[in-house]
């Protein structure tokens, strides 16, 4: 039965993530033909599959990576509240990508062609993940009481963390020439841009294969969702099964932070959307919650684009997840409060 579940949830998972990558394909300030496109004729072949193609697929992996973060990190402390940007997990991201950035603007005063590769997406990638699974052992260490996590500790910590965090961003955006602070500036925003293909094929490698490992571990989030002691009464090891959920969760967030910056929020909408559709078993939860995830960031992307066109701007997408994702954090703070 769950097996068929599954499959079913995961066929109609593909079907949205095809549907939101099609329409995100179609639309945008300039109006192309699909068919013309594919026939290679100009400009509509440039726009569709040098700009549009890559932007959506460049959604798509973030959206993914940031709702499978959000369904594992809410089974580990079992707080349907927690995902990466509240925790922190997304604030420490940014925080290591942000470092990477003076560091490189620092070598780049004594050494250009040094500083230059430092700056470069693989170091700042690897900081924002470096970032982000320091903030989350600083959360769920913090978070215990007693040697048990608890979840309204670790929210806090969170919260205080990405207080601490964006302080030292804005520090260091006074420390960087103004060419590096703007570029800081537009990559926090949480704007999903352009990115060549080599480094999309990493970041998606990186994100699958994180994203990958959550769900190899989906079985066992069922288990720790029931608490420490029950988990190790059904024979989990629950550090090492903890400790890899981090790594894991945190991988994705990193990558995710690394090519677009503070997108707030999914891990939070996506997921809480899906249990109360499909459960709460984790097994069918966090698959789904990356494919709707995808398919989620590419629709909020492809609003960004169309409906503000006449207006002549664009807000970065992390507006709008965060103008979706807030209200829905403070009813859900409510009802626990209520529920208590």
């Amino acid at each position: 039965m769950t097996a068929r579940r599954l499959l079913l949830a995961v066929v109609l998972g593909v079907a949205a993530l095809a549907a939101a990558l099609a329409l995100s394909c179609a639309v945008g300030a300039q109006p192309i033909s699909l068919a013309r496109a594919f026939a290679g004729e100009e400009p509509d072949r440039s726009i569709l599959l040098g700009l549009r193609v890559p932007r959506a697929l460049l959604g798509a992996c973030v959206g993914c990576a940031l709702a499978a973060a959000g369904a594992a990190l809410q089974a580990l402390l079992r707080n349907p509240l927690a995902e990466p940007f509240v925790l922190g997990v997304s604030g420490g991201a940014a925080l290591g990508g942000t470092s990477v950035l003076l560091a490189a603007t620092l070598v780049a005063q004594a050494h250009g062609t040094a500083g230059a590769l430092l700056a470069s997406a693989s170091p700042v990638a690897l900081g924002a993940i470096a970032g982000a699974a320091g903030a989350t052992l600083l959360v769920f260490a913090l978070g215990r009481v007693g040697g048990r996590i608890i979840p309204e500790s670790a929210l806090l910590v969170g919260v205080v963390f990405n207080a601490f965090a964006a302080a030292v961003i804005t520090l260091v955006k006074v420390l960087v020439p103004p060419d590096q602070a703007a570029r800081l500036l537009y990559w926090l925003m949480g704007a999903i841009g352009y990115e060549t293909p080599g480094t999309l094929a990493v970041a998606a490698a990186a994100i699958v294969a994180s994203v990958g490992g959550l769900v190899l571990l989906s079985a066992r989030l069922n288990l720790l969702a029931l608490g420490d002691e029950e988990a190790a009464s059904l024979g989990v090891d629950v550090a090492r099964s903890r400790g890899l959920v981090l790594l894991a969760a945190s991988a994705a967030t990193g990558a995710a932070v690394a090519l677009t910056g503070l997108v707030g929020f999914v891990g939070l909408i996506v997921p809480h959307a899906l249990r109360r559709i499909a459960g709460p078993d984790h097994r069918i939860l966090v698959p789904t919650s990356a494919l709707f995830g995808a398919a989620f960031l590419v629709l909020a992307d492809a609003c960004a684009r169309v409906l503000f066109v006449t207006l002549g701007t664009e807000p970065p997408v992390g507006a709008l997840t965060a103008f979706a994702g807030g209200p829905l954090f403070l009813w859900l703070l409510r009802r626990g409060e209520r529920g208590a």
